[in-house]
């Protein structure tokens, strides 16, 4: 049995923290079926790796801390949904600036992880943070209402100065994330 893992950019507890609360508490106002992240997962994953053996954990961080890149801030605007408002399924906060910033980083993880043989993401990078998961058609009218409230939402600013393997185990009640390894992002390494 592996270790479920992915490398991501973390958002810090915070005033953030409260605007996703708040845009969560009128979510669940709506009466639909969703299931909400807890705040504290929510990040912006740049590799999903599934489940790596132990001996690429350590080939894996050896990748994440050799990377070099300038520290830079994006801002997380508006929310959205996956794969459309007909039928939404997954709910994320989006990303109005720094994107760019985000490809490249995304591009240079992905990059360095194909040399120990990981896969290159066949899906463009469309780089969001997931607030909430739908469960059902229940009040789905109420939701999309709801959602289309929050298009101009400002939620705030994240400054982006290192990212993180992280180890993700799967409980009932939801995932729960661990750092295996974090690596401070600087052009002066």
């Amino acid at each position: 049995m592996g270790i479920r893992s992915f490398v991501a950019v973390e958002c810090p507890d915070g005033s953030l923290h409260a605007r996703f609360e708040e845009a969560q508490g009128r979510l669940k106002a709506t009466g639909a079926s969703i299931k909400l992240v807890e705040v504290e997962n929510i990040h912006i994953t740049l590799k999903f790796l599934g489940d790596i053996e132990d001996h690429q954990v350590g080939e894996v961080s050896r990748v994440i801390r050799d990377i070099s890149f300038e520290p830079f801030e994006f801002t997380v605007e508006g929310v959205g949904v996956f794969p459309n408002m007909k039928r939404p399924k997954t709910i994320w906060a989006g990303i109005s600036s720094g994107v760019s910033e985000l490809a490249n980083l995304f591009n240079v993880v992905n990059g360095g992880l194909m040399k120990l043989g990981f896969e290159k993401d066949k899906r463009r990078f469309h780089p969001h943070l997931t607030i909430a998961r739908v469960r059902g058609g229940q009040n789905r009218d109420s939701l999309v209402d709801a959602l289309l409230g929050f298009e101009e939402m400002e939620f705030g600013k994240v400054q982006v100065d290192r990212i993180y393997l992280k180890k993700s185990v799967l409980t009932p009640r939801g995932p729960i994330y661990s750092t295996l390894t974090e690596s401070t992002l600087s052009a002066d390494i």
